[in-house]
């Protein structure tokens, strides 16, 4: 849709054009407006508008008992199921002051860092098939389903996974399954070096270098997280900044955080690819403290039902796509009084208005897949 505004300047009269960039048909998996003005072919001003497949899945939480609510919760952003459910169970184990057992946490590490390495080959794979379609695109893709098979084979579940629970994990891992996910993290490595690195340095990712541009100082501003934020050189990661998990017990030379200073949508590329790599090592060094940890359990026993003491929490994770927050407030009940969702998404979203003003049109499609968000994660 296009309108048009008139703008007198005396002697001549002006009209810059105000470019609609979808809602899209609502049968889509999302909708997100982008209500653009226009001038010469250029952003001048942009504004994100989101809302449009609100779901109410903060209020359904609270008809929902503490094992139920984890459906809800990790289909948000449906690229990173199992990290969105496991900081919910972060934030109810918190009330209760469980600990889970250490075979539990190291699993729920290497499950998260695998999910992470999900999430960013599709962002990768969509740039590649749109940006440098061929050979990179299809290998992105094989090398994702790798990692899909190992992460179906150990919960069951494809896409929503619902491995974790209250307590801990669902079940253990199956026989032989670390020595088949030692293959696959060694196979994505393999492809990303051969296939995913050279791809950068060629013409139609080289175009995307000064492309929506956000600055550090915007980054913040706007509560960006995650690979876009430090892209734009902000050096923040829970994984290292507040640690949990496993993540504290993380060598100093594992636990690296990838930043650029550009802060364009090459740079968002580089950390997106670069952080692949930290988290097969990551990955690597998980099932290494594995094959050393006795058999034992992965969960802990709660009664049928589960009721938090009264009070509130907070717990955060570093996600995927950013810094993913969980404000529980319970009465006393088996059901959270209140569960704020505070997702990566929202915030990354919103930087577009800093973003995309000069931007040339036939970059749009290029700036906007640069910043890696889920609309679930919009209209949660």
């Amino acid at each position: 849709m296009v309108e048009r505004l008139t703008v007198s300047t005396g002697a001549l009269e002006t009209a810059d054009v105000v470019l609609t960039l979808a809602p899209h048909h609502p049968a889509a998996h999302g909708v997100l407006r982008l209500a653009m003005t226009v001038d010469d072919e250029h952003v001048v001003t942009a504004d994100p508008l989101v809302g449009y497949m609100h779901r109410g899945a903060e209020k359904l939480f609270e008809a929902r008992d503490y094992r139920q609510i984890l459906v809800l919760a990790n289909r948000h952003d449906w690229l990173s199921a199992f990290g969105s459910e496991l900081g919910v169970v972060l934030a109810v184990e918190r009330m209760l002051g469980i600990e889970v057992p250490e075979r539990a946490v190291w699993i729920r590490t290497l499950l998260a860092e695998l999910n992470r390495v999900l999430s960013h080959l599709m962002f990768l794979a969509g740039a590649t098939a749109s940006l440098e379609p061929g050979t990179p695109a299809a290998e992105a893709i094989a090398a994702r389903e790798a990692v899909q098979g190992l992460m179906e084979e150990v919960s069951g579940g494809r896409m929503h996974f619902m491995f974790n629970q209250v307590g801990g994990l669902k079940d253990n891992l199956p026989a032989g399954w670390t020595d088949r996910a030692s293959v696959a993290v060694a196979g994505v490595r393999a492809t990303a070096a051969a296939h995913l690195r050279p791809m950068l340095s060629e013409a139609a990712f080289q175009a995307a270098r000064g492309v929506a541009v956000l600055s550090a100082v915007d980054a913040r501003a706007y509560g960006v997280s995650g690979p876009i934020a430090r892209a734009s050189g902000l050096d923040l990661d829970l994984r290292r900044d507040d640690p949990y998990l496993g993540y504290a017990h993380m060598p100093a030379a594992v636990m690296r955080v990838v930043t650029r200073s550009e802060g364009d949508a090459l740079a968002r590329y580089e950390c997106l690819l670069e952080q692949i790599d930290v988290s097969l090592d990551m990955a690597v060094h998980c099932l290494g403290v594995l094959a050393d940890l006795p058999d034992g359990p992965v969960n802990v026993r709660l009664p049928n039902v589960v009721r938090t003491p009264h009070g509130e929490t907070y717990a955060w994770t570093e996600n995927p796509l950013g810094i993913n927050g969980y404000y529980l407030v319970s009465r006393g009940d088996r059901t959270p009084w209140r569960l704020k969702l505070r997702s990566a998404s929202f915030n990354n979203v919103q930087a577009l208005a800093a973003a995309l003003p000069g931007t040339h049109l036939r970059d749009l499609t290029t700036a906007l897949a640069s910043f890696f968000y889920v609309v679930g994660d919009l209209d949660k």
